[in-house]
């Protein structure tokens, strides 16, 4: 890094135009620090003398004009000297001007270099890097030295209720140069006796034979033991020394230091997720029918749906994130250009054709597989041929128009099939067998918009005047141009499974309200997954969530609905649920469902799993043993908080369930529970487990800490590590849990 000529620039700093609208453009002064991980800008407010964020927290940089507000000044800064940093989570993406090319450029790459840095960074040097990080914020008075109350102040500000005794004794054994203050490597051996981690000591000693190394049989016997691993012991043990093992001369005696074995116990290999199943290892060959497909509703929303902000970025953190269905709301807009927004509200309006570039330009960043764009169109005519024509002239051959093989196919296709693909879901005119035949005629009877939202509010409430009277469904014809564009994905009124037996093609599409799946799978639930064995369904939220509320997923998934749309813009349970479904099979956004679920000629009822056939139910076990370094909660500066876990499982009716450990007061840092709770899952294909930290409160609600959620069928058995995740979904090191797993088939 050193010698990079971009960084050196960065190092020295430059003035740019931070830009926040049309009318909001401030001069700031942006450097890189010397530690090559903080951003250092100075702002002009009052009291707010200079603001840092850190590289991991961005992560990507785009140039030009890439970014919403960029593209409104496009006409003032010419696209080289303009690019924007995106921020992982929800927060908002830093615009800025350089003064000129050659700055913007340094910038750009020197920015994309040191994102690169940090993602190829080992264990040991994020552990050291996080170090650098507390000594810099601990460091008040900037000399490079930390004396014993600048200590104290650290600790509270990690989590520490430490008595001073204790804090006192720690401090005077790091200070081996009895200078009464901590220089940088003194620092390193405090923070190391600080987090001395006695849970994993006592593993290691149980198979270490003279409690200093594991020799490579005492590490085989740990793997085979308690990690359960069956596939080549010896050679895995092999690998694991050499890769976490820092000691040379350990390595060269075949053994594991506990240094090794904790940092194995802290990698990706020793964490709970199964490494196997992180990238695309499920058949991607199957009908599209056949997989659960990750779906945003309302995609083009910020915020809440009565006057949040709409924006082009909503697009961009959807597929980014591997969303592969978005939703886009059309209406008729001014000078013929149809608009995006939600209908009847005061939300912001977009335009169409910007939704449909900035669905060009990430459909396919983060996955080949196909996307769907499914259309809400409450358009004129006029204005639905210029919808078609945005698609055909700005998607070009990656909007599929045709079927694949020019012959009458009798399935879906598979998501292999489609790469590279992006589908329309909305009405069309005729079949597929008509189109093929070239039998429809320009329509004059072709209805738009049925799946309408606010449709279905007045279905299910039609004692709401107001709503009533302002969503009256209004009936209009369909162009032909845009029905052409729709292939596989037709939008048809779901009557009932019955009629859908008998009638209905592989290639229609049904859309539900979560109140309306809900009933039929009360009222019908093997025939609702027998339905999604053959074709597509969507479930939406319910249109009272005028928050932007989210369902919790797992119902749906549990009848086999496929395309199950949550506001992707809010965090929470239901988006935990879905970033953990999704996060196996490479983040691609499909996920193949259980194999009772894609075969018609099996009957699976999601009320009553024990009926079905090849029914094995499991027992799972969690210990709790013990967190590290939870994240403050409160910003107040003395409260520490007292964390609990509760342990959820989503899944079928009969095995969602929580449980939680007791509560420990005063102790983020390095709380202790071994505590050890109990499930039994009915139907483990399907089930989710959700871990949750809270700050246990005995006035008010708890406070939410971190969580992490992931499939049954990902999890590692043995001695693990949950690396918890915010509230947004992003990375919190080196917050985690320690467990202990088995999953035991119930005879």
């Amino acid at each position: 890094i050193q010698g990079d000529d971009n960084l050196q620039a960065m190092l020295v700093g430059a003035m740019m135009r931070k830009i926040k609208s049309r009318n909001w453009k401030k001069q700031r002064y942006f450097k890189l620090e010397d530690d090559f991980m903080t951003i250092w800008y100075q702002s002009k407010k009052a009291g707010n003398v200079r603001s840092t964020f850190s590289v991991n927290d961005v992560e990507a940089v785009r140039e030009g004009h890439q970014s919403e507000v960029l593209l409104s000044i496009a006409d003032e800064f010419p696209p080289d000297r303009c690019f924007t940093l995106v921020f992982r989570g929800r927060r908002g993406n830093l615009d800025l001007v350089a003064e000129s090319a050659e700055e913007a450029q340094s910038w750009i790459w020197g920015m994309r270099k040191l994102i690169e840095n940090v993602e190829n960074m080992g264990e040991r040097e994020k552990l050291d890097q996080w170090i650098g990080e507390w000594f810099k914020k601990a460091d008040k008075n900037n000399d490079g030295r930390m004396n014993f109350k600048e200590v104290q102040d650290l600790l509270k500000m990690m989590n520490v209720d430490m008595n001073e005794h204790h804090a006192h004794h720690l401090f005077t054994m790091a200070d081996k140069s009895q200078s009464g203050t901590l220089e940088n490597d003194e620092f390193v051996l405090f923070y190391k006796m600080l987090t001395q981690r006695e849970d994993v000591l006592k593993v290691f000693q149980e198979y270490s034979v003279d409690g200093q190394k594991l020799s490579q049989s005492n590490l085989e016997d740990f793997l085979r033991e308690e990690q359960l691993e069956g596939d080549d012991i010896q050679l895995h043990a092999k690998q694991l020394i050499e890769c976490y093992e820092p000691s040379d001369k350990a390595k060269r005696m075949n053994a594991m230091t506990f240094d090794g074995f904790l940092m194995y116990l802290g990698s990706a290999e020793g964490s709970i997720f199964n490494p196997q199943q992180r990238g695309i290892f499920q058949d991607m060959t199957q009908p599209l029918c056949h997989y659960f497909i990750s779906s945003s509703h309302n995609t083009y929303l910020m915020e809440d749906q009565l006057r949040g902000q709409s924006s082009v970025e909503g697009y961009i953190r959807a597929l980014n994130r591997g969303c592969r269905c978005v939703e886009v709301d059309c209406w008729d807009g001014a000078n013929g250009e149809p608009i995006v927004y939600h209908g009847h509200t005061f939300t912001s309006k977009i335009l169409f054709k910007d939704v449909v570039s900035a669905v060009g330009n990430y459909a396919f960043k983060v996955s080949q597989y196909p996307v769907i764009l499914s259309i809400e169109n409450h358009c004129s005519v006029e204005q639905q041929r210029v919808m078609a024509h945005h698609l055909n002239h700005i998607l070009g051959d990656r909007l599929l128009k045709t079927i694949l093989d020019g012959k009458a196919p009798i399935r879906l296709p598979s998501p292999e099939d489609l790469k590279g693909k992006i589908l329309v879901k909305a009405k069309k005119d005729g079949g597929l067998e008509q189109s093929l035949s070239g039998m429809v005629e320009d329509s004059l009877n072709g209805e738009v918009s049925d799946d309408d939202e606010a449709a279905e509010i007045d279905e299910d409430h039609p004692h709401h005047e107001s709503i009533h009277c302002r969503l009256k469904k209004s009936k209009q014809r369909l162009s032909k141009e845009l029905s052409d564009c729709v292939v596989y994905c037709k939008s048809v009124h779901f009557t009932s499974f019955k009629h859908s037996r008998i009638h209905s093609k592989f290639y229609e599409v049904a859309s539900f309200t979560e109140s309306k799946a809900r009933k039929h799978l009360r009222d019908a639930g093997a025939e609702f997954v027998h339905h999604n064995s053959r074709q597509l369904s969507r479930v939406y939220p319910s249109g009272f969530r005028t928050d932007s509320s989210n369902f919790n997923p797992q119902e749906m998934w549990n009848a086999g609905c496929q395309i199950v749309a949550l506001n992707f813009q809010t965090a929470g349970e239901g988006m935990d649920v879905n970033d953990g479904l999704f996060s196996q099979n490479g983040c691609c956004g499909y996920v193949l469902k259980p194999s009772f679920m894609r075969e018609a000629d099996v009957r699976f009822d999601p009320e009553m799993p024990q009926k079905r056939d090849h029914y094995h139910p499991v027992v799972l076990t969690v210990q709790v043993i013990s967190g590290q370094q939870l994240p403050k909660v409160n910003i107040k500066e003395d409260s520490i908080v007292d964390p609990l876990v509760r342990v959820e499982v989503h899944g079928v009716p009969m095995d969602q369930a929580k449980q939680e450990t007791r509560y420990i007061e005063n102790n983020g840092f390095n709380p202790m529970w071994y505590d050890t709770l109990h499930f039994t899952i009915h139907t483990p294909e399907l089930a989710m487990v959700r871990f949750v930290v809270e700050d246990y409160d005995k006035t008010s609600k708890n406070d939410f800490v971190g969580q992490y959620t992931l499939p049954l069928s990902c999890m590692q058995q043995g001695y693990r590590h949950i690396h918890l995740l915010s509230k947004d979904g992003t990375s919190i090191p080196p917050s985690s849990l320690f467990v202990y797993l088995r999953i035991k088939h119930l005879e």
